[in-house]
C-alpha cells in the first residue's frame, strides 16, 4: 500500500494498558461498502491520503489492519452518568478503536468507529449507524472545527447496504459505518468505571497513560491530570458557546479527557443567543441547553474528580474544581475575540466586551452567525440599532488581528448550519441519492475556516 514513511507513524500505545481496559472485537460483515466521504485533508496528517479508494474501503469499510498499528479492533470499557443517572452497563456498543498513529505534529491519534457492529457492550442495540447519522456527523464536525472548537474529525463514511429501524427516523433507513480521527478515546467514564469497580491499581495506570500518551507529561499525579482536564474542558465549553453550538448529550461518557468534542448525535446550532435552546427532543428539562453547557461540562469534570478520590485527598481535588470558572472566563473571551477577529486589550475590557455582546445578542435577536460575520474585523454596520450601542462602543476600541480580505467576506451571508439546511441536504441524499449539496456545503465550511484562520492561529 502507498504509505509515506515520513508521514505514516503507526502506534500501539493503548496496548500498554492491558486487556482489562478493552475487549477485542470484529467488525460486522457488511452487505456492501460504498464510499461516500473520505477526508483527505485529515488523512494527509497521518500519512494515509495516498490510499486508493479500494484500499480505503478495505481498511475503513472491512477493517483490514493498517500496517504496524493495532492487530485488531478494541471495544473500550467505561461507565458514565447519562442525564445524571449513573449507568454501569455501557461501553463501546457500536464502535471500536481500530488504529493509533502519530500526526505530523507528533500527537497520538486514534481511528475509531461508529456503526461497526455489535460488541459485548451493545446491550439490545444492533451496533449500526444510520446513513443520516453519519452525514450529520460530517456536517457537525466540519462546522465546529471551522469555528475553532477542538473536535474529532469525520475521517470516512461508507454506506453498508442494510435497512435499519429507528424510533426517531423514518424507517427503514439506510446504514453506514463512520470512522473518526480523534486525540484519544479516554473518557471521564473510563475513570468512573475503575473507581466503581474499586480497581485502584488500574485507575493509577490509566492516569499515567493519560498523562504520558495524551498530554506528553512524565507523571502519574492524579491532581495534575485533573488540572489539565479542567483547562481543556473549560476551553471546550467556551468554544461551544462562541460557535453557537449545542452538543445535546453532554454525559460523562461523552467527555473526552483531552477536551476534544466528539460523538455528534442530536446536535444543533442555536439560531439566536437563546440560553434555553436545546438540541435533543428528549432533553425535556433543558439539562444540556445552550446556556447550560459550561455548567454541564463542569459537573462532568466533578465526576472525574470523584473517580480520582482513591488516589488523592479530597481537599486539593475540590480546590481544583472550584477553579473552573476562573479558567472559563478567559477562555470565553479568547474564543469570542477570535471569532470577531480582534486583538485582546486587557482582561477587564475583554470581559466587559463579552458581556456587552451577549446582552446585544439577547436583546436584538440577531442571528449568531450573522453577527459574527458582520462584526469580523470591522465596525458594526449601521443597521445594528440601539441594543448594540454598548457593544459598538466597546468594539471600536479593538484592533483587528488581520485584514478582512478573504473572498469569504465578500459574500452576502455567513456560512451557517441551521437545522433546515441539514434536513435539506439529507433530503437530496434520501430522495435522489444526490450528494452534491453535501459536497458543496463541506467546501463552503472549509472556505469559512480558511477565512477565519487568516487571523493568527491560537
Amino acid at each position: 500500500m502507498p504509505l509515506n514513511p515520513q508521514a505514516y507513524r503507526p502506534e500501539q500505545t493503548i496496548l500498554s494498558l492491558g486487556d482489562a481496559f478493552y475487549d477485542p472485537v470484529e467488525a460486522a460483515p457488511f452487505r456492501e461498502t460504498r464510499l461516500r466521504f473520505r477526508n483527505d485533508r485529515a488523512a494527509r496528517e497521518v500519512g494515509l491520503d495516498a490510499l486508493t479508494d479500494e484500499e480505503w474501503i478495505a481498511h475503513f469499510g472491512r477493517f483490514a489492519p493498517l500496517p504496524g498499528t493495532l492487530p485488531g479492533p478494541l471495544a473500550l470499557r467505561y461507565h458514565g452518568h447519562q442525564f445524571r443517572v449513573y449507568n454501569p452497563e455501557i461501553g463501546d456498543g457500536r464502535g471500536f478503536t481500530f488504529a493509533q498513529l502519530r500526526n505530523r505534529d507528533g500527537r497520538l491519534m486514534d481511528l475509531g468507529t461508529k456503526g461497526s457492529g455489535q460488541t459485548p457492550w451493545s446491550r439490545f442495540g444492533d451496533g449500526r449507524l444510520t446513513l443520516k447519522g453519519g452525514v450529520r456527523e460530517i456536517l457537525a464536525s466540519e462546522m465546529v472545527e471551522a469555528l475553532g472548537v477542538p473536535t474529532s474529525r469525520s475521517f470516512s463514511l461508507i454506506e453498508t447496504g442494510e435497512q435499519l429501524y429507528r424510533n426517531d427516523e423514518p424507517s427503514p433507513t439506510r446504514s453506514a459505518v463512520l470512522v473518526r480521527l480523534s486525540h484519544g478515546h479516554i473518557r471521564i467514564g473510563s475513570f468512573q468505571r475503575l473507581a466503581y469497580l474499586r480497581e485502584d491499581e488500574a485507575l493509577r495506570r490509566l492516569v499515567g497513560y493519560s498523562l504520558r500518551a495524551l498530554y506528553g507529561e512524565d507523571s502519574d499525579d492524579p491532581l495534575r491530570l485533573l488540572d489539565l482536564v479542567l483547562t481543556r474542558t473549560a476551553t471546550l465549553a467556551a468554544r461551544y458557546m462562541a460557535a453557537g453550538f449545542v452538543h445535546g448529550v453532554l454525559n460523562s461518557d461523552n467527555i473526552n479527557i483531552t477536551g476534544e468534542s466528539f460523538d455528534y448525535g442530536p446536535w444543533r446550532f442555536a439560531p439566536t443567543w437563546d440560553p434555553a435552546f436545546t438540541a435533543a427532543y428528549f432533553d425535556q428539562n433543558g439539562l444540556y441547553a445552550f446556556g447550560r453547557q459550561p455548567e454541564a461540562i463542569h459537573w462532568d469534570v466533578m465526576q472525574l474528580a470523584a473517580a480520582l478520590r482513591p488516589l488523592a485527598e479530597s481537599e486539593p481535588l475540590i480546590a481544583l474544581l472550584e477553579s473552573f470558572g476562573e479558567r472559563y472566563q478567559p477562555a470565553i473571551t479568547d474564543a469570542l475575540l477570535w471569532r470577531l477577529g480582534r486583538k485582546p486589550i486587557d482582561p477587564a475590557s475583554d470581559r466587559a466586551l463579552v458581556q456587552a455582546i451577549e446582552r446585544g445578542l439577547r436583546a436584538s435577536g440577531v442571528g449568531i452567525d450573522r453577527f459574527f460575520f458582520d462584526a469580523f474585523a470591522q465596525p458594526l454596520p449601521e443597521g445594528y440599532g440601539a441594543p448594540w450601542d454598548e457593544a459598538r462602543a466597546a468594539l471600536d476600541r479593538y484592533a483587528p488581528r488581520a485584514p478582512r480580505t478573504h473572498a469569504y467576506w465578500r459574500g452576502e451571508a455567513p456560512c451557517s448550519m441551521l437545522i433546515d439546511e441539514v434536513e435539506a441536504i439529507w433530503a437530496r441524499i434520501a430522495e435522489n441519492d444526490d450528494w452534491s449539496a453535501l459536497d458543496v456545503k463541506v467546501a463552503q465550511i472549509r472556505e469559512m475556516a480558511d477565512a477565519l484562520r487568516l487571523v493568527e492561529d491560537r
